[in-house]
């Protein structure tokens, strides 16, 4: 099993920036890939971005391309979002996901966080 804690929501105006982590823990050898997702009230879950636990490429909504950006420490087993710009409709509850498996990166994935809520006002 892996377990998967974020942190770094909150609450920030238009135009301002916020970074999410996403702590692995567990079997964190099994993991392949990684991704952001998140889910607005009334909404469907949707992806945000994804990348290797190795490195490697990364993939973006293209709602959120040239804003927000993935990136991992393997040191101390977290990947960060890093989300610039941020527009009120990005106000969501931002899920971190991990999976073992090669298949696509936009999923599907075995592992999931608990959430942590960006709220963005204007």
């Amino acid at each position: 099993q892996v377990q998967l804690v974020e942190s770094g929501g909150g609450l920030v105006q238009a135009g301002g920036s916020l970074r999410l982590s996403c702590a692995a823990s567990g079997r964190t050898f099994s993991i392949y890939k990684m991704g952001w997702f998140r889910q607005a009230p009334g909404k469907d879950r949707e992806f945000v971005a994804s990348t290797g636990w190795s490195g490697g490429s990364t993939y973006y909504a293209d709602s959120v391309k040239g804003r927000f950006t993935i990136s991992r420490d393997s040191a101390k087993n977290t990947v960060y979002l890093q989300m610039n710009s941020l527009k009120t409709e990005d106000t969501a509850v931002y899920y971190c996901t991990a999976d073992s498996s090669r298949g696509t990166p936009y999923g599907p994935y075995d592992y999931w966080g608990q959430g942590t809520q960006v709220t963005v006002s204007s």
